[in-house]
């Protein structure tokens, strides 16, 4: 494996934690897979920082052990530059379809790689 393949797969792979109900849970976890300086534009247009995200994770969808959780399709990333990878998926949850796009970055030292952006948009019933 190339490293410009490493680096997509580990970008994926802390995408796919994220999703996870019990990282989403918890806010030690769930924060260490975020950049400090991380910002999102929710599906509903809400903008999110890392503190905002931090303090209501664990009440968001996907969030609890018996709720819905994500179902996520059609990931796949490209190294923008050194220590910068792209990522673009969708995901399910419950009905609701979204298509997602999101940037990570490698830290410094053991910081390993965090979503710097991310960016989400709501699928409306019907489109392809």
């Amino acid at each position: 494996m190339d490293s410009a393949t490493d680096d997509v797969s580990q970008a994926i792979a802390g995408e796919l934690l994220l999703m996870d109900p019990d990282v989403r849970a918890s806010r030690e976890r769930a924060g260490r897979l975020l950049d400090p300086e991380f910002v999102e534009v929710g599906g509903s247009g809400r903008r999110w920082t890392y503190e905002s995200m931090l303090a209501e994770l664990a009440g968001l969808a996907g969030s609890g052990e018996d709720g819905p959780r994500y179902a996520p399709s059609r990931i796949s990333g490209v190294l923008l530059a050194p220590g910068l990878v792209h990522l673009t998926f969708e995901t399910m949850i419950g009905e609701r379809r979204t298509r997602h796009s999101s940037i990570w970055r490698k830290g410094d030292g053991a910081g390993g790689w965090r979503m710097y952006y991310h960016q989400a948009t709501r699928v409306p019933p019907g489109v392809d």
